[in-house]
């Protein structure tokens, strides 16, 4: 699921990406600056792992100690609690409510061949607008309707990947995440009472995976020319044998599919709890301001010192023009969606509350939460199970590309769209 690869996996992914401590894990350096044999020696272990210790607890200590100046110590802990607290029982609960629906639905959509009529409508989109085969459309549906993980098994189901060229296999890590959680998404959206603005996202979206997987598939071809191969064989297998098997009558697969999809969904809920609990908590914490008519901190949920507002606001001419924002604060969303869209959403209620929002951000949250769904960490853990961990910097750079498009052209389009009507 994805929000659990998010909360286990995003740091790692960073650290691949940007390390701040590969100066004492790959410096190789003695302690005098000597070499033995010619050779430069490491640190020693314990010796590298100390200085991460200090450089951790600088910024630790830093991060909350300018917290602590701003707000004073008691009410920083005060918000810090009460913030997590409301966002467990006012959002967390809500989004666990809506995967479990979801989760059943969807998965009768799955038992009852809604699925597979789905897959049928779209294939002919699939060779025009992505340059994948027809039976793409397959792992577009699963995606949208579950998480970003289940295009990996397809991927590795040979029915399924025999259909593909290998630089094609590998881009559905890109081409699957920009649907990934797209029915809670949009359940949760329409919810809130934007339902138009949810569904200009989702054209948004659909741009945005254009994009990103075209990005990826033309620079591994570029790289690795050897790639533009079949994965397997042709006749290695066949497109039957990729099945949804069920067993019993009618009522029972009624039964038996609806409690399981709604089981599903306690699994994605449960797993949104630790990234919504400390991302968004922190999140929100720099990006509102204190709740005291004087200006003064009361240790109340959702307080804070807006220095993502205040950063955003700065250049927020930018932001008005790619994406609409009337607000600083709305960066906060395309920020935490890179590493989980279920946080992301978690702020959205603050932010109607806050009446900083309208449908114009709802179409852009929506088609920058599905694009990016958490790719940080979800493409590094895809790309690994696929045996292709050097095409991870290349999907992931595809992919913010493909998340900004998605994001810039819900705005133009919501503007398009005020136009004619």
């Amino acid at each position: 699921m994805e929000e659990k690869r998010n909360n286990h996996n995003l740091l790692n992914t960073l650290l691949t990406v940007v390390d701040p401590f590969q100066v004492f894990r790959h410096h190789s350096v003695e302690g005098n600056g000597t070499k033995k044999n010619g050779k430069p020696r490491r640190l020693k272990f314990t010796t590298s792992r100390s200085f991460e210790a200090l450089i951790f607890l600088v910024c630790f200590f830093a991060f909350f100690g300018f917290l602590a100046y701003k707000m004073t110590l008691p009410m920083m802990l005060n918000t810090f609690m009460q913030t997590a607290y409301h966002l467990l029982l006012e959002t967390v609960f809500y989004i666990m409510a809506i995967c479990v629906l979801m989760g059943a639905i969807s998965k009768l959509l799955t038992e009852f061949g809604v699925v597979r009529l789905m897959e049928n409508i779209l294939r002919p989109l699939m060779r025009p607008l992505y340059n994948l085969p027809g039976v793409a459309a397959l792992g577009a549906v699963m995606t949208f309707l579950s998480d970003n993980p289940a295009i990996i098994s397809l991927a590795k189901d040979n029915n399924f990947a025999q259909y593909f060229k290998k630089y094609q296999l590998v881009s559905l890590t890109n081409f699957g995440t920009a649907f990934g959680m797209g029915l809670v998404v949009i359940a949760f959206m329409t919810g809130l009472g934007f339902g138009k603005g949810a569904m200009v996202g989702l054209l948004g979206a659909v741009v945005g995976s254009i994009v990103s997987t075209r990005i990826m598939q033309r620079s591994t071809v570029k790289s690795y020319p050897e790639m533009d191969s079949p994965v397997t064989e042709e006749g290695s297998g066949t497109e039957q044998n990729i099945s949804f098997k069920s067993e019993g009558n009618a009522f029972q697969r009624f039964l038996n599919a609806m409690l399981d999809g709604g089981k599903s969904g306690v699994g994605i809920g449960v797993a949104i709890i630790p990234g919504v609990l400390c991302i968004s908590t922190i999140v929100m914490m720099l990006t509102f301001g204190p709740a005291g008519e004087g200006g003064e901190y009361t240790g109340v949920a959702y307080e804070g010192v807006p220095v993502i507002t205040w950063l955003a606001d700065k250049v927020n001419f930018i932001f008005y023009w790619l994406f609409g924002f009337e607000s600083g604060a709305l960066v906060s969303f395309p920020i935490t969606a890179l590493g989980a869209v279920g946080a992301a959403i978690g702020l959205v209620p603050r932010f109607v509350s806050e009446g900083i929002i309208d449908g114009n951000a709802i179409a852009v949250f929506t088609a920058m939460g599905m694009c990016w769904s958490g790719y940080l960490s979800t493409h590094t853990a895809m790309l690994d199970s696929l045996g292709y961990r050097k095409l991870i910097g290349k999907a992931i750079g595809a992919h913010t590309v493909g998340g900004l498009c998605a994001g810039v052209a819900a705005h133009w389009l919501w503007v398009l769209l005020g136009l004619i009507f």
